[in-house]
Parts: structure tokens; C-alpha cells; sequence
């Protein structure tokens, strides 16, 4: 799998189009959980390629939120990027905004996973913590199950997501938030580097 651009330059990228400080943790947060996918379901060696989709995957909705994955495009291509992680990127829109379906495991996972780091990030601002590194399933489990709690996470999107996958909610939870776990530490210091911490 080719991405056809440094992580250094998918940040600057993401970076270009996104001033927000939560769009900029959000790419940086499904980045990591990306990641730790690859590498806990046998694809290592993608580790980074999966990154990288995960770093970019809302590239657009900040500058475009009514063209979301539909100027994504544009904007990749003209940075040089392949088509494969440009696939992957739209592929997350499936059935909101566009027609790209999810097809490689990886693209299955960005799906399943991206409104949920959503509703698992409200979920840990409400924490004492403020950290996942001590949420337990039930209590994610109780705000999922609370419609208006995080409304604009779909639970449709993260039910069709563990569908693709052949997981029971339990385990896209579960996995999801070890996930957000590996990378809490260092995605705290990113944004601290980058002034937004």
C-alpha cells in the first residue's frame, strides 16, 4: 500500500485546511487508532499507510462541511497523494455523501470507527479523568445507548461499521477504546507542540 506522502506532509496538509483545535486532535486521535488497527489485525507492515488515511480521512469538513469527502479529493490529489489513500478517505462517507464503498478491511475500520472516537471522546470530557485509560465498556455502553448524548455521532454509521467487520458492538467498543488508549499520550503532545494543547 502506497500513500505517495510523508506523514510529515499529511500533517502540514491536514494542518492547511483545519484551524480548529478538536478537527486537528480528531485527525490526530483516528490516526492513532488506525494504527493500533493495523497492528492488531495483521497488517504492521501497513501500519503507517493506515495512519495516514487515518490523519486525513476529514480533510475537507472544516473548509467544505457540506462537500465532506466530495472535495476531499481535489484537495489530495493536488498534493500528490495516491488514489488508494484518496479511496480510503472517501470511503468513510459511504451512503452520507457519497457512493465509495468500504472495501479493504482498513476502510472498513475507518468507518466503524471515526463517529465512534467521536462519541467516546464526549464521553471522556464528561470523566473526572478526562482520559480513556479508565472507561470501562458499560459506561460507553450507557451514552450510546442515550440518544441525545453526542446526537451527532451516529450510532447507524458505527452499527453499519461492526456489520462490515462481522464484530459485535461489543468488541468495536472494546477494541476502540484500547485503540484511543495507545495513542492518548501522544497525540496530548502533539498538540501541545503545535501550540493547541
Amino acid at each position: 500500500m502506497n500513500s505517495n506522502i510523508s506523514r510529515q506532509k499529511a500533517l502540514e496538509l491536514l494542518l492547511k485546511y483545519n484551524k480548529e483545535p478538536y478537527h486537528i486532535y480528531h485527525g490526530l486521535t483516528v490516526e492513532g487508532v488506525m494504527k493500533w488497527f493495523a497492528e492488531s489485525l495483521g497488517y504492521a507492515e501497513d501500519r503507517e499507510y493506515w495512519g495516514i488515511v487515518g490523519l486525513l480521512h476529514d480533510v475537507d469538513f472544516e473548509e467544505f462541511p457540506d462537500e465532506h469527502c466530495i472535495k476531499a479529493p481535489e484537495l489530495l490529489s493536488q498534493a500528490g497523494v495516491s488514489d488508494e489513500v484518496i479511496h480510503g478517505v472517501c470511503s468513510h462517507g459511504y451512503n452520507l455523501t457519497v457512493d465509495v464503498k468500504p472495501e479493504h478491511e482498513m476502510e472498513k475500520v475507518l468507518y466503524a470507527t471515526d463517529e465512534l472516537t467521536g462519541l467516546i471522546g464526549a464521553v471522556i470530557k464528561m470523566r473526572p479523568s478526562k482520559s480513556t485509560k479508565d472507561l470501562e465498556i458499560k459506561s460507553l455502553k450507557k451514552k450510546y445507548k442515550d440518544r441525545k448524548f453526542a446526537a451527532g455521532c451516529s450510532r447507524d454509521v458505527i452499527e453499519a461499521g461492526a456489520q462490515m467487520l462481522g464484530w459485535e458492538l461489543d468488541a468495536l467498543f472494546e477494541k476502540t477504546i484500547l485503540a484511543m488508549r495507545s495513542c492518548e499520550d501522544s497525540v496530548s503532545i502533539e498538540l501541545k507542540e503545535l501550540g493547541l494543547g
